[in-house]
């Protein structure tokens, strides 16, 4: 998965705050390849009881407690007051938070499933009607901050299933347990500063400010921080409701996007076709060129006569030569802004275009290429680091390194280096290391 959906795999590192653009969720994925759950059905999955949540795991009521006492000596000289200070009072440990943030996928999910559910044919017939119901909504915050209408909803429908399913997890519970014993402490701990200050704002009740496992918050399903920095009150009723108001969340995340750097007026990219003999290794987030200089090269639009005018245009192909192709903009990485993955944005742009009619992917994704196991990646990265394509630390993500090591691998044995990641692939490195 938004802003949002968002953090996934993650991405911040230590408390960006109000000084920068950081992203909304703390589930963010960092690759194509490898994307995570959107927060909704993070959340569903992972929702918690009131049970479940206020048990305590073995030996870490005291620890906690301590944790407790000195996070609370931290806020009142951050200048956090009385009220914010009461509340420290009543955080709670909740043991399967942490469960959450240490759990490994056993497979690599491949980005055709994640689409499948993201850009489902519910979740665009719902778009669309909550595009008619708050369409007013929606135009007011688009012709405010220039971003689309339906890349709004679309964002909103990701992150939270159109306000469906916001999470049942308490904000503040959640992140004072991942600042006392989650693996990234320090960012959890700004996070919870962060929404102790919403809490002082008076904007939402502490019993009211609930989200996912990670602190990912309301419809837009943002952290703390992002709420500080670019939360707006959409509706004008002197407060800033990412929970209950829908006009709040939409123009929240078009005030983010904007931030962010979103040009109005310029298509996100679309999907294109390319000739049988194009350089795969010309693929990638790093290799930008303008759209002219594309067409030079054979690349084409599978829909429409001509590429839209686009500088600095990249060109991905997330599932390799045997799957979709997209011609990318600047939008498009603004998008990765909200969530720092392809998936994500690829997922909120064709989700965007199939709510405003226009058409869906087209080209045929490898289906029958079967999922690699998380070991199975771990293994490929590593045996590539021994062959010399530096891929960096093995960690079991198919990131834009492990891609860069693959096109080189492939070119070594004389197969299109497109970098997507195979069992085939796996079996060859395994042949030649043997």
């Amino acid at each position: 998965m938004l802003p949002p959906l968002l953090l996934l795999v993650l991405l911040c590192a230590g408390l960006a705050g109000c000084q920068g653009l950081t992203p909304p969720r703390a589930e963010a994925a960092s690759s194509a390849a490898t994307p995570e759950t959107s927060a909704t059905a993070d959340a569903a999955a992972t929702a918690m009881t009131d049970e479940s949540a206020s048990a305590e795991r073995p030996g870490a009521v005291g620890d906690f407690d301590d944790w407790r006492r000195d996070f609370r000596r931290l806020a009142s000289d951050q200048g956090l007051g009385e009220a914010a200070l009461a509340r420290i009072d009543a955080l709670r440990y909740l043991p399967r938070v942490i469960e959450l943030d240490r759990r490994q996928p056993e497979f690599v999910r491949p980005i055709w499933e994640y689409l499948d559910g993201a850009v489902s044919t519910n979740r665009v017939s719902t778009g669309r009607d909550r595009l008619e119901a708050h369409r007013r909504t929606a135009e007011c915050a688009e012709d405010r901050y220039g971003v689309p209408a339906e890349v709004l909803v679309a964002i909103w429908g990701i992150e939270s299933s159109y306000g469906g399913y916001q999470g049942e997890v308490s904000t503040l519970d959640a992140l004072a347990t991942l600042a006392h014993d989650g693996r990234r402490r320090d960012f959890a701990r700004g996070e919870l500063l962060a929404a102790l200050r919403i809490l002082e704002a008076g904007d939402v009740p502490a019993e009211r400010m609930v989200g996912s496992w990670a602190g990912a918050m309301g419809h837009p399903q943002f952290l703390p921080s992002s709420y500080l920095a670019h939360a707006v009150d959409g509706d004008g009723d002197g407060r800033r409701d990412i929970w209950g108001s829908v006009p709040d969340a939409l123009t929240s995340i078009a005030a983010y996007l904007a931030e962010a750097g979103w040009r109005a007026d310029e298509p996100w990219g679309l999907e294109v076709a390319l000739p049988d003999d194009f350089d795969y290794s010309l693929t990638g987030d790093t290799t930008r060129r303008s759209a002219d200089d594309w067409a030079t090269r054979g690349v084409r639009p599978r829909a429409g006569e001509a590429l839209p005018a686009l500088d600095e245009a990249a060109l991905i192909a997330p599932a390799g030569a045997r799957g979709p192709a997209f011609l990318v903009g600047h939008n498009f990485r603004v998008i990765r802004r909200y969530n720092n993955a392809t998936s994500y944005a690829l997922a909120v742009a064709t989700l965007g275009d199939a709510i405003d009619g226009r058409p869906a992917v087209q080209g045929d994704w490898p289906r029958e290429e079967p999922a690699l196991k998380r070991t199975q990646v771990l293994e490929l990265q590593r045996r590539l680091n021994a062959r010399g394509h530096e891929v960096g630390e093995a960690d079991g993500i198919l990131g834009p390194n492990t891609r860069r090591g693959l096109r080189a691998f492939q070119r070594e044995i004389g197969v299109t280096p497109d970098g997507f990641a195979t069992l085939g692939l796996l079996e060859r490195l395994r042949e030649v290391g043997s």
